[in-house]
């Protein structure tokens, strides 16, 4: 029976692909969800920590759970699939409303920069809520009912308030976004606010920063907000009109609640960069408290790179690179529920080619490179002392499942991890695949029986 279930969902599936490829790619009217019970087909064998396990016979330390389709390195990590589609979700995003409630929203259809002109919209931004702490879900419904694309939501929610903000690139031919040219995805940054938790919202407002009225570029990490309240987002700029293309980070700051906003570190051009590189993406601030706060960002260098203020977010130091094993992909950074201690989710893995070699530069960007492989993993470092140094890395959980999908990368898509914490749980919420929304959640207390690398090897010896 479960066989000819999920004959006939494989079936469904195909069918909505390809009347998808036959509307031109516009999956804006997204097909049914798919069942997010029905467990998936697991490979026969999977790498963790450059070892090889068979998932038939693991290892009692690796456990594999077959709806979600991952492997996980201990036994206290719970996971179940809030929303599975049979074309493509992009960026998921969640946090616990100040209602109390568990909101989780990301965009179904396909990147709003790869219309090339076809259409406005050719996604949804859609949303999930849970009022029993994950156990269930309602929705998937859509979140705005506007007529053009969204890349993410970014959840904020001011200290002191119960007003949620939904910050993000907003791709509006009315705002001046236009994908031609070397553009391609910089837009307006804007954002809309919610009074009900999250039930409905307010038209955007765009940013203008006052030094640089015309910014465009792109935003998906997480915000934050400093002990005085100044408001701090990153965005980045790229240039495809140059081979290999640039890309350069930047930050947006305000200190009267989003009414004004300055371009860090100036105006354009001027963002930061690897050099070497010339490229520097999807900046992470997170306060420290006292006036620091922290900047990870993504690079192509190997590591993720960090950066330090001591004002605010007003001035910062220089990039430097951290002992966080991290390839072209983006950083995924958090408070525990302490709100001191930092965790950071990495991949610990690099391809062969990362280490000095100019045509590592765009392997990130091709949905059928093979080096797209090391997003396949999730390790954990945790740090005590505001991001100066790091714990030996833990692995947390890797994709177990078969690697069928037409878009190769697809497969091993564990990437853009996002997390909030309650009552000393880690929610954990994950665009698995590109195909399917997981929530997985962990004790804080439990994070150290995952396990490090020489413990992985003292398991495959079993």
């Amino acid at each position: 029976m479960k066989k000819n279930i999920a004959t006939l969902l494989a079936f469904l599936a195909a069918v909505a692909t390809s009347l998808a490829a036959q509307n031109g790619g516009d999956t804006s009217g997204c097909p049914p969800p798919l069942d997010p019970a029905t467990p998936l087909p697991i490979a026969d064998e999977v790498t963790v920590g450059g070892m090889v396990f068979k998932t038939a016979g693991l290892p009692p330390g690796l456990a594999v759970h077959p709806v979600p389709g991952i492997i996980a390195g201990t036994g206290a990590l719970d996971g179940s699939v809030i929303h599975r589609t049979a074309v493509r979700i992009l960026e998921t995003r969640g946090l616990k409303t100040p209602g109390g409630d568990y909101l989780v929203m990301f965009p179904e259809g396909d990147h709003y920069a790869n219309n090339k002109g076809r259409t406005r919209k050719n996604n949804k931004l859609l949303a999930c809520r849970s009022s029993d702490r994950g156990r269930t879900w309602s929705g998937p419904v859509e979140a705005f009912d506007i007529d053009y694309s969204q890349h993410g939501f970014i959840p904020f929610v001011p200290r002191g308030g119960g007003r949620i903000y939904a910050f993000g690139t907003q791709p509006n031919p009315d705002f001046g976004y236009s994908a031609g040219g070397g553009a391609h995805e910089n837009a307006p940054i804007g954002f809309r606010w919610s009074d009900d938790d999250g039930r409905t919202w307010s038209p955007p407002a765009v940013i203008r920063p006052a030094n640089d009225p015309g910014f465009m570029g792109m935003s998906v990490m997480r915000m934050t907000e400093t002990d005085a309240g100044a408001w701090l987002l990153g965005s980045h700029t790229s240039d495809w009109s140059v081979k290999p293309l640039t890309t350069a980070q930047y930050l947006l700051r305000s200190t009267d609640k989003g009414a004004t906003w300055e371009l860090l570190p100036g105006k354009r051009p001027g963002g930061w960069q690897v050099k070497e590189q010339r490229r520097m993406d999807e900046g992470r601030p997170i306060n420290l408290g006292g006036g620091e706060v922290l900047l990870m960002s993504r690079t192509g260098a190997g590591s993720l790179f960090t950066a330090r203020s001591l004002d605010d977010g007003k001035t910062w130091g220089d990039f430097a690179p951290t002992t966080l094993v991290h390839p072209w992909a983006p950083p995924m950074l958090f408070h525990l529920s302490d709100g001191k201690t930092l965790i950071a989710f990495h991949h610990n893995r690099l391809p062969a080619s990362a280490a000095g070699d100019e045509r590592y530069r765009d392997s990130g960007l091709n949905p059928q490179a093979e080096n797209m492989k090391v997003r396949s993993e999730i390790w954990f470092s945790l740090s005590a002392d505001r991001g100066r140094t790091w714990s030996e890395s833990r692995f947390l959980f890797a994709t177990a499942a078969k690697p069928d999908l037409k878009v190769k990368a697809w497969n091993f898509q564990c990437s853009y991890v996002d997390m909030f914490t309650d009552g000393g749980v880690l929610h954990l919420i994950v665009p698995h695949r590109w195909r399917q929304v997981l929530h997985l959640a962990i004790p804080e207390d439990k994070l150290a029986t995952a396990p490090t690398k020489a413990e992985l090897r003292a398991l495959a010896k079993q």
